[in-house]
């Protein structure tokens, strides 16, 4: 399951590389998602408290991040519990919420 066409279908994002075989969605020059073979990270809540929800709703697919995971970040396996029309929800809400941080200058139009 390929959801970088579908990151990159929002406004103002691009695919980089920021780190040898890391792909991510950004806008801006922020990451909305990190796009792996078999997962895919996304900011899931405003704190680790929120983005359990997830955890506890697909508790085999969906683990907090490491390392930015206490900031709302959860990692979910792609093929798993969690269906595609809610992962296109969750990239959302991901892509919103960090568009959302950027300065009013540097948002995109649309």
């Amino acid at each position: 399951m390929d959801l970088m066409p579908y990151c990159l279908s929002k406004p103002g994002a691009h695919e980089d590389e920021p780190w040898e075989s890391d792909v991510v969605a950004k806008v801006g020059d922020k990451i909305f998602a990190f796009v792996g073979a078999d997962s895919v990270t996304l900011k899931c809540g405003r704190d680790r408290e929120e983005a359990d929800e997830l955890v506890r709703v697909y508790p085999d697919d969906v683990t907090p991040s490491a390392y930015i995971g206490r900031y709302g970040w959860n990692t979910i396996r792609l093929g798993g519990a969690v269906p595609l029309d809610e992962l296109r929800e969750l990239i959302d809400m991901s892509y919103d919420a960090i568009v959302a941080k950027l300065p009013k200058s540097r948002r995109p139009a649309g």
